[in-house]
């Protein structure tokens, strides 16, 4: 079947634009710590994508006693805004964005962050001037793996499900996006291995923005073919 171009991008933006994931990581070890929590870092790193709900039940089970996840969620923040100043982008990330919006494609950050790491996050990554929407967790009821970030994504940029790709470094991402039917890009920038993203779903997995960058031309972010089952590539 032809393929189609798509009218924009999707990005996720902790671990695949700007290097955070493994901040998050350290962050919410030292916060389970605190509140007598022993979960090692391999297990929080898998989990890091979820939203702070969805993360909390993965790895301390939905039964647990919920009294203390409003500490937890402090204390994850708290630490993690210790590093606000000196967050830094992957390699190109605001290249790609920019590179994106010359071919005409609308750049959407969904984003599930918090408004205050937003800012951190967009400041870290300077290209304000191509983003045309920025999303937060204040417009999603349900975290990843639900689609519900996307869902508010597209209706706040007023695009299409069929007419975008998603960009993300997780498999929870990956998971998100295709219930939407959204083809997904994996990034391993995040940690997540190229095998574990294509395994999820990802129709293309490279390194990281500057891979994409590189094979933006013929990747499903300029022309998206309809049929994303099958033809999984990986690049450098």
């Amino acid at each position: 079947m032809a393929a189609a171009r798509s009218d924009g991008v999707l990005f996720d933006v902790d671990g695949t634009l700007v290097d955070t994931t493994y901040l998050h990581t350290v962050a919410w070890w030292e916060a389970f710590r605190q509140l007598d929590h022993a979960v090692p870092m391999a297990l929080i790193h898998r989990s890091i994508g979820m939203g702070s709900d969805r993360l909390l039940d993965h790895l301390l089970g939905p039964e647990r006693d919920r009294a203390a996840d409003d500490r937890l969620r402090d204390a994850h923040d708290s630490l993690f805004l210790e590093y606000a100043e000196r967050l830094t982008p992957l390699p190109h990330a605001a290249d790609l964005l920019r590179a994106c919006a010359e071919r005409g494609l609308r750049v959407v950050l969904a984003t599930s962050a918090a408004e205050h790491e937003v800012r951190a996050l967009r400041a870290a990554l300077d290209a304000d001037d191509v983003i045309d929407t920025v999303t937060s967790s204040a417009d999603a009821r349900r975290s990843k793996p639900a689609p519900d970030i996307l869902v508010a994504a597209l209706e706040q940029s007023g695009l299409a499900a069929e007419r975008v790709v998603f960009v993300g470094d997780s498999v929870w991402d990956v998971a998100a996006a295709g219930r939407l039917g959204i083809p997904c890009i994996g990034l391993t920038c995040g940690g997540t291995g190229r095998a574990e993203l294509a395994g999820a779903g990802a129709v293309e997995v490279y390194d990281d923005p500057g891979a994409l960058l590189a094979h933006l031309a013929e990747s499903p972010v300029l022309s998206r073919g309809h049929d994303t089952d099958a033809n999984m590539n990986v690049k450098a």
